[in-house]
Parts: C-alpha cells; structure tokens; sequence
C-alpha cells in the first residue's frame, strides 16, 4: 500500500481556493500548501463533474509531482483512476468502501469520513487506511455537516477507530495541539489555506504547530 501520513491535510475547495473565489487557483494553492509543509492534498470538487475533477487532478498531479505529497480525490472513484491519483476519501453515503476498494485496488489510499464513535467502530481496516474525523467545529466549508463533536468527541472517534484519524471541522492552527493530543494522526484544513494570501506561509504555520507536538512527546 502507498505510504503516507496525515500531519497536514489539504482539502481543496474551488469556491475559496479556485478562480471563483479569492484565492489562486486551486493546483497554485496545492503547489504553495506542500511547499509550506502539507503531506496530503485532497481534490474536492463537488459540483465540478468527472470531466473538470480529471483535468484539475492531472494538473494537480504534475504540480506535485516530486514532492512526496500524496493526491486523494473525493468521492470519484472514475476520476481517480483517470488521474492515477493515490487515493480516494468518501463519506457514510458515498460509494461502499468495499466497492471503492475493488475499483481502486490495493495500494491505493482509501479514507472514510465518521462522525461518531460508533462509525469509527464499524471501520473495516482491511479496506480502509485512514478516517476523517469530524467536524470538530461548525465549518462553512461543508454544507449540512454534522454537529460539531469537539476535541473530547474527537478523542472518543479515536479511540474507537482501528485506523489512523486526521482531524477535520473548522481547524486552524491554533487547534493542532489539542487535535493531536486527542490523538488525532494530523489535521485537515480548508479555510485556513486555501483562499488565504499566501498558502505556504499558512501551511508553514500549521506544520510548525504539527512539529512542535510531535518533537515533545
């Protein structure tokens, strides 16, 4: 299976990061994030289509190509194998992780949003590499999102997950260090990259906090 890890986890999205929005475009900002420390960058585009998520993800791959970043794509199992992305992330009423599975094959990576204990709970680590754990916090980013959980429900879907969790839901880098000690692998970020001034001095901010906890314990 393809290595990884979850220190800093970039999620894109094209209102905050793309040409719509305020920022540079989304594979600029993926370009800055890992060049400030992001180990992960996942293509979230959710009214985009196969045909523009494949073309913003072999875009996306290039930009990245060399750096050791890991490329997820959300959700589209058809437009990550058209990418050769290295994995793919989806929710409780996406794709089946067994289906995801069987259509990405064995060494890519698969992650699985929870939001409860109990979902963390029924994760089958034979099929899948890592959770999304979350929201933390109330998050614009993601319309209809569950109600946030805080660090001690983040702590409980930890404990009840038999994979690595990445923290995600309204953190910024203030947050690392009580995302991590609730013993969160790393923390997924939207807003506090994307459509920010300068992505890699925002990654570089958020990495820092990632490096401090972890050279202390």
């Amino acid at each position: 299976m393809t290595r990884f890890d979850l220190w800093l986890y970039l999620v894109l999205d094209p209102g905050l990061c793309g040409e719509r929005g305020r920022g540079l475009g989304m594979v600029e900002t993926a370009r800055l994030a890992v060049a400030g420390g992001a180990t992960l960058v996942q293509l979230r585009d959710k009214d985009g289509g196969t045909v523009r998520t494949v073309e913003t993800g072999r875009a996306l791959k290039a930009a990245l190509a060399g750096t050791g970043a890991k490329l997820i794509v959300n959700d589209d199992a058809e437009a990550a194998i058209a990418i050769g992305a290295d994995g793919l992330h989806v929710g409780q009423s996406d794709l089946s992780v067994a289906e995801a599975r069987a259509r990405i094959g064995p060494e890519a990576i698969l992650g699985l949003s929870v939001e409860t204990p109990g979902q963390a709970a029924q994760v089958d680590p034979a099929l899948v590499n890592y959770v999304g754990a979350g929201p933390v916090f109330a998050t614009s980013t993601k319309p209809g999102h569950a109600p946030a959980i805080g660090f001690q429900g983040l702590a409980a879907m930890v404990a009840a997950s038999p994979v690595p969790a990445v923290a995600i839901g309204g953190l910024k880098a203030q947050h690392v260090a009580q995302a991590l000690a609730a013993g969160a692998k790393g923390v997924a970020v939207v807003s506090a990259i994307c459509g920010q001034p300068d992505p890699e001095a925002a990654a570089w901010a958020i990495r820092a906090e990632v490096s401090a906890v972890t050279v202390s314990v």
